[in-house]
C-alpha cells in the first residue's frame, strides 16, 4: 500500500512538470507575445539562443493610438528579425502597474527596451537598473526626465498643441472663454500638450481666456464628466480642448449629452473612430493625430541599431497633422489616422 502511494505521487509530480512545460512554451512561441485586448500581458517567455528580444511598454492598451503603435512595432520587428511584446496597463492612471511591467521586462534580461511612462519620475531607479545592465532604453510617446534613454520616437507635443490653439482661436472668432481636459500631470505628454496650448493661447490670443483646466486620467468616462460640469459652471463657454483620445472623446461625449452640438467647439488630439465620427458628423471641429504607426516602428528601430552599436539620434520626431471634414479623406490624413 505504501509503494502505491509513493508511485502515485511521481506520477502526480511527472505531470505537474509536463504541464508546466507546456505552458512555458506556448508563452514563448511567436515573433510578438502581445497581450490580448484590454489587458496587460505577461510579456515573454524564455528568450532562444542568439534571439534578440525587446519588450516594448506602453502607457496603455485601451485606447486605438497604442493599438497602432503596437502595429508599427511589430511591423519593424518582422522587418528586422527581433521579437518584441508589446504591454500596457488597463488605464493610463496604473502608474504602479506600469512599474511592476517594467521590473518584469528587465528581469527577462532583454537586448533592450521600449518605455513609454506613466510618470517621468517614478521609472527613473528601475531605468538605471536598465543602465547598470547595459540594456539600452528607447523611450517613445512620452519622454523621461533623465538621460538615461538613449533616444526619444515621440511627436513634438508642444507645437502639436500649439497649433491645436492657434486651430481653436480661429473657430471661436479669437476671442472668449475655453477650457481643457487633458489626460494627466506627470508624463510627458500631459504636461506638454497642456503647456504648449495654454501657452499659445496666453501669449498670442489676449482676448481668449482659460477659464478651468481639468485631468481625467485618459479615461473617457471620467472627462465626460469633467467636461459637462465645466459646460455647467461657464454657460457662455465656447470651446473644450481634449489632449489624448480618451480625454477627446469624453469632451465629445459630455457635448452629445448635454445637447451642445455647434455651440461648444471641440478640439481635439488623437485620432480613433470615435474621433473620426465626430468629425463627420460635426461634433467635433477638428484635431491633431501623431503617427503612431510610425512611432512604434521607429522604437524597435533605435532599438535595434543601439544594440548594435550604431549612433542613434537623441530625439526621433515622428511628426504629426491637424486633420478636420476638409481633409480626412485625403491620403495624406488616411494614412496616420486609425480607427
Amino acid at each position: 500500500m505504501k509503494k502505491l502511494s509513493v508511485l502515485a505521487l511521481i506520477l502526480l509530480l511527472t505531470a505537474s512538470m509536463l504541464a508546466a512545460c507546456g505552458s512555458s512554451g506556448k508563452n514563448a512561441a511567436g515573433g510578438t507575445d502581445s497581450p490580448g485586448e484590454g489587458g496587460s500581458g505577461s510579456g515573454a517567455g524564455s528568450q532562444a539562443e542568439g534571439e534578440i528580444y525587446i519588450p516594448i511598454i506602453s502607457k496603455g492598451f485601451q485606447h486605438q493610438f497604442w493599438q497602432a503603435v503596437k502595429a508599427g512595432a511589430e511591423q519593424a520587428g518582422e522587418e528586422l528579425g527581433v521579437r518584441i511584446t508589446f504591454e500596457g496597463p488597463e488605464t493610463e492612471s496604473q502608474v504602479d502597474k506600469q512599474i511592476e511591467m517594467l521590473q518584469a521586462a528587465l528581469d527577462k534580461k532583454p537586448n533592450a527596451i521600449g518605455f513609454a511612462a506613466l510618470d517621468s519620475q517614478a521609472s527613473i531607479p528601475y531605468l538605471k537598473k536598465a543602465q547598470e545592465n547595459n540594456i539600452p532604453v528607447i523611450a517613445f510617446d512620452s519622454g523621461v526626465e533623465s538621460d538615461i534613454p538613449v533616444t526619444t520616437a515621440s511627436t513634438d507635443n508642444m507645437a502639436a498643441s500649439a497649433l491645436a490653439a492657434d486651430k481653436m482661436a480661429e473657430l471661436i472668432g479669437n476671442e472668449g472663454k475655453i477650457a481643457m481636459v487633458v489626460h494627466d500631470q506627470t508624463s510627458v505628454t500631459g504636461v506638454s500638450r497642456r503647456d504648449g496650448f495654454k501657452k499659445q493661447i496666453e501669449e498670442k490670443y489676449p482676448n481668449i481666456e482659460i477659464v478651468d483646466i481639468q485631468y481625467g486620467g485618459g479615461d473617457h468616462l471620467k472627462s465626460t464628466d469633467l467636461a459637462k460640469a465645466m459646460m455647467q459652471a461657464h454657460p457662455d463657454l465656447k470651446g473644450i480642448f481634449g489632449a489624448n483620445e480618451g480625454s477627446a472623446v469624453g469632451v465629445i461625449n459630455a457635448v452629445t449629452e448635454m445637447k451642445k452640438e455647434g455651440q461648444i467647439i471641440v478640439v481635439g488630439f488623437d485620432s480613433g473612430k470615435a474621433q473620426i465620427d465626430a468629425i463627420k458628423n460635426g461634433t467635433m471641429a477638428g484635431a491633431i493625430t501623431q503617427n503612431p504607426v510610425g512611432i512604434g516602428y521607429e522604437t524597435v528601430k533605435a532599438a535595434v541599431a543601439a544594440i548594435k552599436g550604431e549612433k542613434v539620434e537623441p530625439q526621433i520626431d515622428t511628426g504629426f497633422y491637424w486633420y478636420d471634414k476638409n481633409n480626412i479623406d485625403s491620403d495624406e490624413i488616411k494614412a496616420v489616422i486609425y480607427e
